[in-house]
Formats: structure tokens, sequence, C-alpha cells
């Protein structure tokens, strides 16, 4: 099997287990895929909808939200012109709505660089604003059918845990290792159905907390396989990934439930931070406005929210003094 090395020929496998490994994979995907809407189109903008949207956010949340996305904003040049206020509110329910904003802004640079046309190559949408390797992979596969490889949180947990073995902090991978393997196993011609059986495989089968490793398709060829269910039992119930914390009480949390109070203003409304302040937090008092006026400032240069009116002699006891509202 691959060995963690910096050496890229020792990682990539021999082609028999290679050809074993593909043949298992895209079998079980034939069988077991999920219609989803966004395998139904290689139209690029949608599947860059789809792939923003899908970032942190279940795919049953994402849903309906991408149906009525496309529905308010048909393609780039709608979504480019559309005023930020009206693409925020459109993202309600889908959380992070930082990537509402990054999503337009990346519309916008296709119609002033490329006409409105997606580029093809990976290297040029990495150019984009809002554009990480990932997603630059993602449209070039799932829109154009190149055979690129690359990796989103269930890709790389797969290729990790096949090729490398658990997740263990003795077992350190590099991005440019993983890169290496995913590069190398792409079967030509067939990218678009091997990244997506990668990614079904690492959201229905090969899951974070509780693989069903009896189960997968390719656990013949699973470095990980003979120690994961072991590593998982000797885990203390309620154990949380490292640096996990808990999201309610957040400054996530807040950034949230202040763009949700903005989204129920008209457009020529603005809220002071007197009135905006109990919305965002039960316990609001004045000891809070400076904390909820540094909270809108981060909004505002995120491009989330607007500061609808500030006197160069502001004075977080006069809240009247600043407002806000939807950018």
């Amino acid at each position: 099997m691959v060995k963690t090395t910096t050496q890229a020929a020792d990682l990539i496998p021999d082609d028999s287990e290679i050809d074993r490994l593909r043949d298992d994979l895209l079998s079980w995907y034939r069988q077991n895929r999920r219609d989803l809407p966004w395998r139904r189109t290689r139209d690029p903008y949608r599947i860059l909808v789809s792939e923003v949207m899908l970032q942190q956010t279940q795919v049953d949340r994402v849903i309906p939200k991408y149906h009525a996305f496309l529905e308010r904003f048909p393609d780039f040049k709608a979504l480019a012109e559309a005023p930020a206020a009206d693409v925020i509110r459109e993202w309600s329910g889908l959380g992070y709505n930082r990537r509402a904003v990054n999503l337009q802004r990346t519309a916008q640079a296709v119609i002033e660089r490329h006409g409105g046309v997606m580029p093809r190559d990976p290297q040029e949408l990495l150019d984009l604003p809002g554009i990480g390797p990932y997603t630059a992979g993602a449209i070039a596969c799932f829109a154009y059918e190149r055979d690129v490889g690359f990796f989103d949180t269930n890709i790389r947990r797969v290729l990790h845990r096949v090729f490398f073995g658990p997740e263990l902090p003795r077992e350190r991978v590099t991005t440019r290792e993983l890169q290496t393997v995913a590069d190398a196993i792409v079967p030509a011609g067939q990218g678009y159905e091997w990244n997506q059986a990668l990614m079904e495989l690492g959201a229905l089968i090969c899951t974070a907390r509780k693989p069903a490793c009896l189960t997968c398709p390719v656990q013949t060829d699973c470095r990980a396989f003979p120690t994961i269910q072991s590593v998982i039992a000797a885990l203390p119930k309620g154990t949380r990934k490292k640096n996990e914390a808990p999201f309610e009480g957040s400054t996530r949390y807040y950034r949230g439930r202040t763009i949700a109070a903005l989204r129920e203003l008209d457009d020529d409304q603005s809220l002071d931070l007197l009135a905006l302040g109990p919305r965002v937090r039960d316990d609001f008092s004045d000891e809070h406005l400076a904390w909820l006026q540094g909270l809108v400032n981060d909004l505002a240069r995120d491009g989330l929210a607007q500061i609808a009116e500030e006197r160069a002699d502001y004075d977080p006891g006069e809240p009247g003094s600043l407002r806000v509202r939807l950018p």
C-alpha cells in the first residue's frame, strides 16, 4: 500500500490494486448513487452554486435552497447584477453567509473577465475570487468532465483511510501527498463518475464518526480497515473533534442572528444598535454596545452588512449615531 513519503513515485499503488479499487468503487456507486439535482446538469453556473452551497451544509438542507436560488438567479448575469442584499436574503437558512457574497463576486468576475463563460482550466478557475483548489477541480470535473484529482472533506477522508490508514496524530499526511494520489488514481475518461463515487463513499459509508467498514466496497484495499473499528470503539462517548466548539453562543452564531435580523428589513430600512441588539442576543444590554459595534464592523468588512449612518464622533453610549442594514 501507499507509504507516507515525500517521494511521489512511492505514493502511487500498483496497477492491479488500482484497477480492483476502481472497479469495486464504481460498481458500488452505480448501484447506490443518490439522485441529486446537480448531478443532472453540466451547467458550470449550476455546478458552482451547488458546490458553494454544499460547503459545510447538509444535502437535505441544500436541495430546496438550490432550486429556489436558481429560480431567483438563473445565470451568472442575473446573480452578478442583483443587489447584494437580495442575494444574502435568498441565502437564508444555509448559514455561513459570507459564501453568498463570495458566490456573487465569482459571478461578477466571470462576467467581467470571461464574457459570462466559466473557464474550463483549473488554474484559470483558481484566479477567480471565491474559488479554491477544491471548487476549481469540482467545476472542471463536474461541469466539463475533465479527468482531474481534487478533494473536499469527504474525498480527503476516503483517500487518507484507503491509502494511508486511520487519521491518527502519528500518521501525518500532507496535502501534496494526498494530491499526488488523487491525481494518479483518476481513471482516464471517467473522472466525473470517479470523483462523484469518492464523494458518495465519504458521505454514505466512510463517514467521519461511524464508518460502515463492514459494508464498504473497498475494504479489501483499505489500510484503515483492520484497525479503524477498534480505534472508534476506544474513543470516549461524546468525544469531540479537536478544536470543535459548541455553535450556540459563538461569534458565528451571533453573526448569523445579526444577518437574520437585517434580512427582515425592507431595502430602505436600517436599525440602530439599540434596536438590533435584542434581536441578536436575549441578554442584550448597554454594556454589549461596543461588542455589537465590533460584530457589525466585521460583517461590513466581509460585505455582509452596510453601515448606514455613522458620525465621526460616534459614542457607544449613543447608538442612534450608528445604523446598519444589508448591503
